[in-house]
């Protein structure tokens, strides 16, 4: 009897992956997502999609169009790609959900509440302190600091600041935090039960913004170490993201986590993606240590800036994360797919990467 799998969202090359790993394993794959036509509805893995409304425009009504597309599809697995984890951690439904309880999803989700984790598990994290607090006043005074929303992704928010500054005044919740100099490596793992089955460290090879668009997978044990800890002091299970910054002695700082999956997930072999999900077989990794997104590095290439032929020359010859010869439409209509996310990226005057998930991301 085929089995069926939902993924929340279908609009990050992310989402292909999953989909293409649990199709490879005879999985019927079902999206349902705000946007009525995906990069991954476009695969031949995906069977069904479904558009349902989206967090921004109602929560409870998203949840119960997740429900309903659960209850008409047959589904007896939910994995949750994105920045809807949140939202998806709070579903009731008989189908099983790849994810951990909403109250620790928002706990590592939530910036202070991160740090407050860690810092219990004896791991290091930044100094931080609620924006406004005597501590925080203490902390810009003594060194560099940032602040940034205790709910934000891609570099949303964040403000960078010289010591002895004014901190400026919280227009959300807003932490201040001491700045730590150094290598920013981001990862992705796949946990089970506290144990990490399989984890990628990478940092980025090209930005739109302050966003990655080409990335490089690295190797450092004492971050991993680190990450294995987090996971076994949390009992974790599902995906698992994190970002750190390594100072001049090399030592990982954990800045932020992600409960969910990252573009770290391109570096292992797609058919390993389910397996690890499912049983904990560890995952293999893909051949390439460098990877990127075509389409957003085609645009970032500006004849006129600097850089301009180490970019064309990456572009080049770099792999992109979505192609795949046996399922191409993917990545040929990836314009189309991805037309509402361009539209709204031009409006706003900002990167594809700060509006990917705006509709619905967790933001109280």
């Amino acid at each position: 009897m085929t089995r069926t799998v939902l993924l929340t969202l279908g609009r990050l090359p992310k989402a292909l992956d999953i989909a293409r790993s649990f199709a490879a394993h005879d999985w019927r794959v079902v999206v349902a997502e705000p946007f009525g036509w995906t990069l991954a509805g476009a695969s031949r893995a995906v069977a069904a999609s479904h558009k349902v409304r989206a967090p921004a425009v109602s929560k409870a009504g998203y949840l119960q169009d997740l429900a309903g597309v659960i209850a008409a599809e047959g589904v007896e697995l939910v994995v949750p790609v994105s920045e809807e984890t949140m939202h998806v951690a709070h579903l009731r439904s008989p189908a099983r959900l790849m994810t951990m309880p909403p109250e620790a999803v928002l706990r590592a989700y939530h910036k202070r509440g991160f740090i407050t984790l860690a810092e219990g598990l004896g791991l290091d994290v930044p100094p931080s302190a609620a924006l406004g607090s005597a501590e925080a006043v203490a902390l810009a005074a003594s060194g560099d600091f940032i602040t940034k929303p205790v709910h934000s992704c891609s570099g949303r928010g964040v403000r960078f600041f010289a010591a002895g500054q004014a901190p400026p005044e919280a227009e959300e919740e807003t932490i201040l935090q001491r700045r730590i100099h150094g290598r920013i490596v981001s990862s992705c793992a796949i946990a089970r039960q506290g144990q990490v089955v399989g984890n990628v460290l990478y940092q980025g090879a090209q930005f739109s913004g302050s966003v990655a668009i080409a990335f490089e997978r690295i190797a450092h044990a004492a971050t991993e170490a680190w990450i294995a800890r987090f996971a076994a002091g949390t009992g974790w299970t599902g995906f698992l993201s994190f970002d750190f910054i390594l100072d001049a002695d090399d030592r990982p700082w954990g800045i932020e986590c992600n409960p969910r999956t990252t573009s770290g997930l391109h570096f292992f072999e797609t058919a390993d993606i389910a397996p690890a999900l499912l049983e904990g077989r560890p995952p293999r990794f893909r051949p390439e240590r460098v990877l990127q997104q075509f389409y957003s590095a085609l645009t970032d290439l500006a004849p006129f800036r600097a850089g301009f032929f180490g970019r064309a020359r990456r572009l080049a010859t770099t792999r992109d994360v979505s192609w795949d010869r046996r399922d191409p439409w993917p990545f040929l209509s990836m314009t189309g797919t991805s037309w509402p996310i361009i539209r709204e990226a031009g409006r706003r005057g900002t990167t594809f990467g700060e509006v990917a998930t705006l509709d619905v991301g967790w933001y109280e």
